[in-house]
C-alpha cells in the first residue's frame, strides 16, 4: 500500500502556470500507476491524466491535452502535473490516485491541494 500527499497548490491569475506534486510513502512506489482528478465545489469529480508505473506511457482528458503535463520521478516518489495558461475554470481541488499495476481500481488517495485561478 501507499500513502500519498499532493503539494503545491495556491492562489495564481489567468494565464500562469502552476505545478502541484503527488509523493508517496511506503513500498514499491515505481510499481504504482497515478492518476489526477479534480474536483470544483458543485461539480463532478472530473479526471485529469494518468502516467503509468514506468514513465512510459502518459494519458490525458479532453480538456488538458497540450496544456497540462503529467511526469513522475520514481527515484523521489513524485508525480507532478504542469499546468499551463491557467484559466478561472481550472480553479478546483486538485488530488492524486494510486492503483498498483497489476490491481483494478486507484484506491489509494491523497487529501488534495486547492487551485485557485483568479480573472
Amino acid at each position: 500500500q501507499v500513502q500519498l500527499e499532493e503539494s503545491g497548490g495556491g492562489l495564481v491569475q489567468t494565464g500562469d502556470s502552476l505545478n502541484v506534486s503527488c509523493v508517496g510513502y511506503g513500498r514499491a512506489f515505481s510499481l504504482y500507476d497515478i492518476r489526477w482528478f479534480r474536483q470544483a465545489p458543485g461539480k463532478e469529480r472530473e479526471y485529469v491524466a494518468t502516467i503509468n508505473w514506468n514513465g512510459d506511457t502518459a494519458d490525458y482528458g479532453d480538456s488538458f491535452k497540450g496544456r497540462f503535463t503529467i511526469s513522475r520521478d520514481n527515484r523521489k516518489n513524485t508525480v507532478d502535473l504542469q499546468m499551463n495558461n491557467l484559466k478561472p475554470e481550472d480553479t478546483a481541488k486538485y488530488y492524486c490516485a494510486a492503483r498498483f499495476y497489476s490491481a483494478s481500481d486507484f484506491n489509494y488517495w491523497g487529501p488534495g491541494t486547492q487551485v485557485t485561478v483568479s480573472s
